[in-house]
């Protein structure tokens, strides 16, 4: 009698699943290739300084909603825009470097009165803590 028939397993299929276990272990250690290399080298952190700052009431509390403006003093556009959290706070990344900034709130105010801001000094990749005072 034939073993191919008696074990219910052929010489051929065993080495067809042998061959494609060897492929498939060699296939999963082959590391890719690598992405080619850029001229520049590659920096996984930008730098940047934060703004990060607290909207005051009148009654010295923080006060949450209030829309928030922020420009480079030289310019007459704001370049962010972004509203007071919960706790009055807010944040905001801006480039690394000598530059002043205007941040501004953006609230109602008597005819003739400007609008609350404070102007930030950033020299480089640091963090401002500054505070908004809002009047009655």
């Amino acid at each position: 009698m034939n073993t191919e028939l008696r074990c219910g397993i052929s010489r051929n299929w065993v080495l067809a699943c042998s061959a494609a276990f060897v492929l498939s272990v060699s296939v999963a250690a082959t590391p890719a290739p690598s992405p080619p290399q850029s001229s520049k080298p590659v920096d996984a952190r930008k730098d940047y300084a934060l703004i990060y700052g607290t909207v005051w009431g009148s009654d010295n509390r923080p006060v949450a909603g209030v829309p928030i403006s922020i420009r480079r003093a030289s310019d007459k556009k704001s370049k962010w825009e972004l509203v007071s959290d919960r706790s009055g706070e807010f944040a905001q990344r801006v480039p690394a470097g000598a530059q002043d900034y205007i941040v501004q709130a953006n609230v109602k105010t008597a005819k003739g009165q400007p609008k609350p801001e404070v102007t930030v000094h950033i020299d480089n990749d640091e963090r401002r803590d500054v505070g908004i005072h809002l009047s009655k």
